[in-house]
């Protein structure tokens, strides 16, 4: 920019940008297409950019190397939308990518098989901060980061237009919304809804979903394809069904002849819907014994009463968040499992999980592993199980993966 006759005259378009200028050998993880910038990965900031405003990110050495939202009260500082600097941060933008993660689930979730998916996964359709989920004629929109805030409008109207969806019910009421500097907001923000349950069909079971008051968006659509995988290990057998929600894991081992299911959480409104999933499917009552109570208390009971089971589920709440805090969880994690192990009949089998993104694949199975080594059990791990693909990880994104499953044979 400089002054002509009392005026000022723009010299270059791109010297308005406001930009992000990383440090000095801070650029490895962009350039590999890492999506978070954090705050010690900064060298400056120009332009005073408002919460959730898009800027050009650059190296240290002027080179531009994409777009990307701008979180200040977060050490997440920036989320990288594109890596193609010239891509403009638009409508047409969001609704490219939308369209994208749109198309993906036509592909990856076969016709027929549920009518409830997720159809935006955040950092892995290229949408930090973004989930979406589709309930039937319902979506359910998380909104996480500044940036998604930012363009929520737009977004919401986009969705509307192209899934044709009846409404959308926005869950906006996470921790990480603090993080952002962001209140919560729960509540109808497009559409319609008659603010009952919604029905959904999963491999031909059916389930009601309280998208108001549920956990994380009602359901747990992640587990799909590991709900379906315990049906062959289920039949006349005893099976415990630990951390169970609304039941769809004791829905399945029903459906597929177990003997009988225990079902214990710590919510009375949760194992209330699970009565009712139960009876939607028309499954007797009498297999299916529900208890509200604290997992490891119960546990523990039962290992000192020498109760046994035949399959034990494991699906717990996430322990661990981040890696900071990875060893707090780690000792959970393995009490609960060691628990497990010693309550399963010889032969038996335990279907372990962990949704925390602090642990990694590899650290779970160890823990697993020393858990099984205390019960003085040998025991071989026969399946490894993970996130269904409507919830896709990007390939330069590991911290995308984070449930992990395993199927250990005592």
């Amino acid at each position: 920019m400089k002054q002509v006759c009392g005026h000022w005259l723009w010299e270059d378009v791109a010297e308005l940008e406001k930009t992000l200028t990383l440090r000095n050998g801070r650029d490895r993880s962009v350039r590999f297409r890492h999506p978070w910038i954090f705050a010690s990965a900064i060298d400056e900031i120009n332009g005073e950019p408002e919460p959730g405003e898009t800027l050009l990110v650059k190296a240290a050495n002027g080179e531009a190397l994409g777009r990307a939202s701008y979180s200040p009260g977060s050490q997440i500082r920036a989320r990288m939308l594109t890596f193609d600097a010239d891509e403009e941060v638009d409508e047409r933008f969001f609704q490219g990518r939308i369209k994208a993660a749109i198309d993906l689930r036509k592909e990856c979730i076969p016709s027929g098989v549920t009518n409830a998916m997720r159809i935006v996964h955040g950092e892995s359709d290229g949408l930090p901060g973004l989930i979406v989920d589709r309930y039937d004629q319902m979506l359910v929109v998380q909104i996480l980061t500044a940036g998604m805030e930012r363009n929520r409008e737009m977004i919401f109207d986009l969705l509307m237009q192209m899934t044709k969806a009846q409404g959308i019910y926005e869950r906006s009421d996470v921790d990480v919304r603090t993080l952002e500097g962001l209140p919560e907001r729960v509540g109808l923000a497009r559409g319609k809804w008659n603010e009952s349950a919604i029905e959904i069909f999963e491999n031909g079971l059916r389930f009601n979903v309280d998208i108001a008051g549920g956990q994380k968006t009602g359901f747990f659509l992640d587990q799909r394809d590991n709900r379906k995988a315990i049906q062959p290990y289920v039949h006349q057998k005893s099976v415990l069904n630990c951390f169970c929600y609304t039941g769809a894991f004791s829905v399945y081992a029903l459906d597929s002849g177990a003997q009988k299911v225990l079902s214990i959480d710590s919510s009375g409104a949760a194992l209330e819907g699970l009565k009712q999933n139960v009876a939607l499917n028309g499954q007797d009552q009498s297999r299916s014994e529900v208890m509200n109570a604290d997992i490891f208390k119960v546990l523990r009971t039962f290992r000192d009463q020498a109760r046994k089971f035949d399959v034990i589920i494991l699906d717990p709440p996430k322990f661990a968040p981040t890696v900071a805090q990875a060893e707090k969880a780690a000792r959970g994690y393995k009490d609960i499992n060691l628990l497990a192990f010693k309550l399963l009949n010889p032969g038996g089998t335990l279907f372990t999980f962990s949704c925390s993104g602090g642990i990694s694949r590899d650290l779970f199975q160890k823990i697993v592993a020393s858990a099984a080594l205390d019960a003085k059990l040998d025991a071989r791990i026969v399946g490894q199980l993970s996130q269904a693909p409507d919830h896709p990880v990007g390939i330069h994104f590991p911290e995308g993966f984070y449930l992990k499953g395993l199927i250990c044979k005592v």
